[in-house]
């Protein structure tokens, strides 16, 4: 059995999950350790130049009305990453041993060397833009000020959001997710909420640059997460 000491230093070991702000993500939603909220939304572009100056001044004066709307912050996030080309470049190879035509086989290999060779060669980057939805129990004037500090102050309420107390602060959240989905596709762009799968892909992804393009990381109910 290990002695008393052996204990001490196996929980003094320090993992990276306590360098993170996030105690979970669940329901489409991250739970930060202070017990606030966030909703990730995707959000397409638009080819601003190519329109004309009354569509210009369209959008300006749509998005300057919602940005009038909110009653809270929200925060913008644009990720640029390395072209993922790998599951093309698969699907490709798969098609090239497929393929019965011979010289329709030559010519998806030939194609598949060249664009594994663009994208070497020229570092192709994507770009994904994002609106992080946030709730924070401060901000909700429809409570009274000591309810709210109330919340905020009892911190075993607050890590570990449980049953109707998370429920309760998903529906504020929801309804800052559904006005902004509503302004911003009122000016031409296309709104879509990350589920939680792809929520713990995005943060997987932005905290393993490196590794995250050659390790791809398993659907949510294949993963395992410990809580200390």
């Amino acid at each position: 059995m290990p002695n008393k000491k052996q204990k001490g230093k196996k929980r003094g070991v320090v993992t990276t999950q306590n360098h993170l702000m996030i105690s979970e993500i669940k329901q489409d939603t991250v739970v930060l350790k202070d017990g606030t909220l966030r909703a990730a939304l995707m959000v397409s572009s638009i080819n601003f130049a190519l329109k004309n100056e009354d569509e210009q001044n369209a959008i300006i004066s749509g998005y300057v009305s919602f940005l009038n709307s909110l009653g809270h912050p929200l925060q913008v996030v644009v990720q640029s990453r390395k072209l993922q080309i790998k599951p093309y470049i698969d699907r490709l190879i798969e098609q090239e041993k497929n393929q019965t035509n011979d010289l329709l086989k030559i010519q998806t290999a030939d194609y598949r060397s060249f664009v594994s060779e663009l994208v070497k060669l020229g570092e192709i980057m994507s770009k994904q833009f994002y609106v992080i939805v946030p709730y924070d129990p401060l901000s909700n004037k429809s409570k009274s000020f000591w309810s709210r500090v109330k919340e905020v102050l009892n911190p075993a309420r607050a890590i570990n959001l449980k049953g109707e107390r998370f429920t309760s602060r998903k529906e504020e959240l929801d309804g800052r997710v559904r006005q902004i989905e509503s302004g911003l596709t009122s000016i031409g762009l296309t709104v879509v909420r990350l589920n939680t799968q792809s929520l713990i892909e995005l943060y997987y992804s932005t905290y393993n640059t490196d590794i995250a393009l050659t390790q791809e990381l398993a659907p949510i109910e294949e993963l395992r997460v410990e809580n200390e």
